[in-house]
């Protein structure tokens, strides 16, 4: 079996679970519909301040929901000792963080695609656009990889919980600045050139951190 396939296979079992469960994407949802709903109903947000405030609000739901899935994720295989399984098993630690990583991904572009479509009813903003949802996906890669790593730093701690956003927010703010400009730019119909400069720092970043996770991952794996 190829690594990639290892990979998927991990990734596969964490998804199965969860269509078992629905634990983790109906708390995100909740949540996500909760923030939502707050901030729409709350400021009554339209025209050009629902545009200039549509990506700190959308972006801030992704992080919010996305620790969601982080946490639970690994605390769960933490719990139930699957996690003890999957190290005594005969592959690189890598696939092991590759699999939880592409699971909390997964689960973070369903839950993404409801949320999408309803700010874009509450805000009333172009929201499905090309552009915007390369942002959100390069953004969303690289949150789930570095927080997979991350959550398994913080899950085998008493206050997992707490310490993760702790740990994970500094590590994943140039994700968050550079995804809020770039749909900001985008939904202002400002220059390609200025786009693009976001864009590339996103993919710097996925492309660096990727790089970090996958060298100190069998570190992390190992001493949790």
């Amino acid at each position: 079996m190829t690594s990639l396939r290892k990979v998927w296979a991990v990734a596969a079992k964490d998804l199965l679970v969860e269509l078992r469960t629905w634990e983790m994407v109906s708390a995100m949802l909740v949540l996500a519909v909760l923030v939502l709903g707050e901030f729409s109903f709350a400021l009554d947000f339209h025209g050009a301040t629902a545009r200039a405030a549509a990506p700190g609000v959308l972006w801030a739901t992704v992080v919010l929901s996305g620790s969601l899935a982080l946490s639970r994720s690994l605390a769960r295989e933490r719990d139930e000792r699957c996690l003890d399984g999957l190290r005594m098993a005969p592959v690189d630690p890598a696939v092991i963080w590759g699999g939880k990583a592409l699971g909390a991904l997964l689960v973070m572009v369903a839950v993404e695609g409801v949320l999408l479509p309803l700010m874009v009813v509450l805000f009333d903003v172009p929201l499905l656009r090309p552009g915007i949802l390369r942002v959100l996906a390069l953004g969303t890669v690289g949150y789930a990889a570095v927080g997979t790593l991350v959550a398994a730093m913080a899950a085998s701690t008493r206050a997992r919980e707490v310490l993760l956003p702790v740990l994970l927010l500094p590590l994943v703010m140039p994700v968050l600045i550079a995804a809020v400009r770039a749909t900001s730019a985008l939904l202002a119909g400002a220059p390609p050139t200025e786009v693009a400069g976001w864009t590339r720092l996103l993919v710097v970043y996925d492309l660096v951190m990727g790089a970090v996770c996958l060298m100190t991952c069998g570190y992390v794996l190992e001493e949790g």
